[in-house]
This record gives structure tokens, C-alpha cells and sequence, in this order.
């Protein structure tokens, strides 16, 4: 994944509150139990749609992410064209998040409606958001009380070291298609309706999948949005591979040796995978309605 080089970055996009906090030792998400596969991981790529202290993101006692690096003016200083996208991995995300965000913008407004932007968080350790507070182990996740996407970057590390993705640029980038995916279902109104019941072919599932087709949707369009230069096929096999490493079944296994489908939030490796690959091939908003669909 290549940036265009003279492109402009908009670092307003991107909060960065690395160094502002860290958990001593190992690091703890706060919420209620939602089955092994969240207790290990954490919600990967989740969405938080409860009230209080992150109600849909679960302990992660193994996993600890991330070291304190500098925040403040330092992005804005550092992050200004492409060209810097291509040699720094915060403006890479800071890129990813400009080009996510104006395919959306563009999207809402050919159906004659407005795409709020939703802010991304970089932070180590520790860090307070309108769903309450959260660290490092929980993972990437999207606040819909605050309409905002938190991450911290240690989070790639895991994803590639840990759970076996692709350590390309564009494994990131589909995490934070997929995060943003959760953002227009929130103001779509499928966040609103629930999302936390579990199970193979429950709406949880349902809603993740809908979010990695979205992810595919954007990948599709990345280009015209004037950030990216033409998409590559190793581009789109780093983004299968991060799609495959947080499926349902592939963790299940890892942790507890065994698949139990009744306890999925995610979908499985394949399904995840083949709804990324339904936005990226058909270019369609409505090819992702998974409520509907056979997944």
C-alpha cells in the first residue's frame, strides 16, 4: 500500500495521547463476560454498543499492547504528505483514517446525507473514552457514545506476531476500514438495534461481517479518493490475512482446541474473509446487508 506523495494529510482526524497514561504490568479490559474466545482476546475489531465501562469488551489477562511513545504536536509536525505516510507508521494510519473517512463522506452525500467524522484515538496503556475506560489489551474498538475509533498501535504487533496476519500496511489499514464500517452502522441506525446477541448466525456475528464488507467497500474506492496509489494483489492478500487471523473459529482453536460456533461474535476466518472480498468486488452498500443474507 502506497501513498500518493504529494497528498495532503489531515491530522486533525487523529488524537494522538500516546504517553499521556499507562497500566503498570499487565493490562486489563473492563466489562462483563462474553464467553473464552473475548477473554482471551479481547473484542478484536469490536464495537463497544453498551453503556458504562466498555460493556461489550472483556478481560484480556495474556495480552498487553503497545510502549509509551511521544503524542502531542509531534503527529501534526511529523504527519503532513503522503510522502511522510510512506515512512512513518502513525502517518500511515493518519492516511488510511483521511481516505476511509472521504470515501464515506462521499458516499453519505450522493445519498444526500452527511458523514459526521469520526475522530481516532492513538493511545498506550490506558486511556478514558465516552464508554468508559479502556486499555491497551481490549484491542481496537469503536465508541459509538463519543463516535470515536480507539487503537493502540502495539495492536499490529500482536495481530502479525501472535495470531499469525500479515505484517503489511494493508492488515492495518482493514482493521481500520473495519472499525469506521462500525461507525456508519451507528449512524445508519444497526448499532441502535443491538448487536450483542452471540452464536454463528446471531446478529453480533451479523454486525462484524457487515463492518468487514464495508471495509471491502472502502478498499475498493481507495484509490479515487486522491490518498492512494493503485491497490496491489499482495495489497488485498495482507487485508484477507488480517481478516482470516480474527476469525471465530481460528481463536477458538488456538486458545481452547477446539470450534464451539455458539459462542461466535465475529464470524469465522472464511466469513470474514468472503464479506471483506463482497464489498471489495461488488462496490455496493446494499451487497452488505448480512442481516438478511445467508452468511
Amino acid at each position: 500500500m502506497k501513498f500518493r506523495n504529494r497528498v495532503k494529510l489531515d491530522t486533525s482526524q487523529v488524537q494522538d495521547r500516546r504517553g499521556m497514561g499507562r497500566v503498570p504490568g499487565g493490562g486489563r479490559a473492563i466489562g462483563g463476560g462474553a464467553g473464552l474466545l473475548i477473554v482471551v482476546i479481547g473484542l478484536l475489531l469490536g464495537v463497544n454498543v453498551g453503556g458504562g465501562d466498555l460493556g461489550g469488551l472483556d478481560a484480556l489477562d495474556e495480552v498487553t499492547t503497545g510502549q509509551t511513545r511521544s503524542g502531542g504536536g509531534e503527529l501534526a509536525a511529523e504527519c503532513r504528505t503522503g510522502a511522510d505516510a510512506n515512512e512513518r507508521e502513525d502517518c500511515r494510519i493518519v492516511g488510511t483514517v483521511n481516505s476511509i473517512q472521504a470515501y464515506w463522506s462521499k458516499e453519505f452525500a450522493r445519498q444526500g446525507e452527511r458523514y459526521p467524522l469520526a475522530t481516532t484515538n492513538f493511545f498506550s496503556g490506558e486511556t478514558s473514552t465516552g464508554c468508559g475506560g479502556a486499555t491497551s489489551a481490549v484491542g481496537p474498538f469503536y465508541c459509538p457514545a463519543d463516535q470515536s475509533v480507539y487503537i493502540d498501535l502495539g495492536f499490529f504487533d500482536e495481530l502479525r506476531d501472535r495470531f499469525g496476519a500479515s505484517g503489511g500496511p494493508f492488515a492495518q489499514a482493514y482493521v481500520l476500514a473495519h472499525e469506521y464500517g462500525h461507525h456508519v452502522q451507528n449512524l445508519t441506525g444497526v448499532l441502535g438495534r443491538g448487536s450483542n446477541e452471540a452464536g454463528a448466525e446471531g446478529r453480533s456475528v451479523r454486525t462484524e461481517l457487515q463492518a468487514d464488507c464495508y471495509a471491502g467497500l472502502w478498499a475498493s474506492n481507495a484509490v479515487s479518493t486522491g490518498f492512494l496509489e493503485q491497490l496491489t494483489e499482495q495489497d488485498i492478500a495482507d487485508g484477507l490475512s488480517a481478516a482470516s487471523a480474527v476469525g471465530d473459529d481460528r481463536i477458538q482453536e488456538r486458545v481452547q482446541g477446539r470450534v464451539t460456533p455458539e459462542a461466535w461474535t465475529h464470524g469465522s476466518s472464511a466469513q470474514r474473509q468472503k464479506w471483506f472480498m463482497t464489498g471489495y468486488e461488488s462496490d455496493r452498500v446494499g451487497a452488505c446487508d448480512t442481516f438478511r443474507a445467508d452468511i
